[in-house]
């Protein structure tokens, strides 16, 4: 997206430099009163009226220049205007004079997280889950950010945003806060949370997680890159189905986790019935009948499937009772 910031070109001078020379016109001046007082005791004349008017003017003079004192620290920056044109950002570090008559604004360039409370949304299929995310961002643009959202008013001090760079970080953290709730219920809504009873193979949110936190970030990027803010990264960090139907759906999970383990036993049961089988016609141990293979089938198949321990039974009879 095309963007209007760009690098401040006005003049900027050494903020030590500036600051030896602001104190030496403040000494001069406190110098100029003491004599003009003096000339004024001692002759009355309008010399010394003449030079207490002009270190008057003086003082005025110095107390706006030294409003042109900035510092800056790394990953910080200055957005300038001149009597409300935007005049570009600075954002070199250290400490400089600008003209003081340049109004400035302080922003922070540095990354910050924000982690959302869960909030509760319908998934695909239309089942109430809870999420939540956790979202690392940074301002990127600040032509953006201070102009094109209105951070002003969207800030708890509207008389602090310009003074005070918390005030307009918060404000552009309340926006963020905002598009990523907007953001998360868009996503959350294209996908079922689980495929355990379709079994269509479709992506999930427990079973996807990388490609639903790509598909949040592209979202997030698309949404805050009207005010100027980069997504550093975004990703769920909480899921989990909503009060009013977790519990019934802990118990379908419950039952279909019984119905797998189930299906196991019975498919190795299955597999060692086969073999014992198997065993006693290949070493000719006995030969059974199909009646007789059938209840050594249903009696082995109780023994390997069931809960409870099997109580032996010692049959003292005959195979051909």
């Amino acid at each position: 997206m095309e963007t209007k910031e760009f690098e401040f070109r006005g003049s900027v001078l050494n903020g030590f430099l500036m600051l030896f020379v602001n104190i030496a016109v403040l000494i001069l001046t406190i110098v100029g009163i003491v004599e003009s007082i003096i000339m004024l005791d001692a002759t009355g004349g309008s010399q010394g009226g003449w030079l207490l008017g002009l270190c008057g003017v003086m003082i005025i003079v110095n107390i706006i220049m030294w409003c042109g004192h900035m510092q800056l620290e790394p990953n910080e920056a200055r957005v300038t205007t001149w009597f409300g044109k935007y005049s570009g950002t600075f954002a070199q570090t250290g400490f400089f004079w600008i003209n003081p008559f340049y109004g400035t604004k302080k922003v922070s360039l540095r990354a910050r997280n924000l982690d959302a409370e869960p909030i509760k949304v319908n998934d695909k299929t239309g089942n109430p889950v809870m999420i939540g995310l956790v979202l690392v961002w940074k301002l990127k643009d600040t032509y953006k950010a201070l102009f094109e959202v209105d951070t002003q008013t969207m800030a708890a001090a509207p008389n602090t945003v310009g003074a005070d760079t918390k005030g307009l970080m918060n404000a552009l953290e309340n926006f963020v806060r905002v598009q990523s709730d907007a953001a998360l219920r868009q996503v959350a809504g294209q996908y079922a949370y689980d495929d355990e009873d379709t079994k269509t193979g479709e992506p999930t949110l427990r079973s996807s997680a990388d490609e639903i936190n790509e598909q949040l970030e592209q979202k997030l990027d698309e949404r805050l890159a009207l005010a100027g803010i980069e997504v550093v990264e975004a990703r769920i960090n909480y899921l989990a189905y909503a009060p009013e139907i977790a519990a019934v759906m802990l118990r379908r999970q419950q039952a279909s986790a019984i119905i797998t383990a189930r299906e196991k036993i019975v498919e190795g049961a299955v597999s060692m019935v086969k073999m014992a089988l198997d065993k006693l016609a290949d070493e000719e141990i006995v030969e059974l009948d199909d009646d007789k293979k059938a209840a050594m089938v249903s009696n082995l198949l109780v023994v390997l499937c069931g809960d409870d321990n099997a109580q032996p039974v010692v049959n003292t009879g005959t195979l051909n009772h």
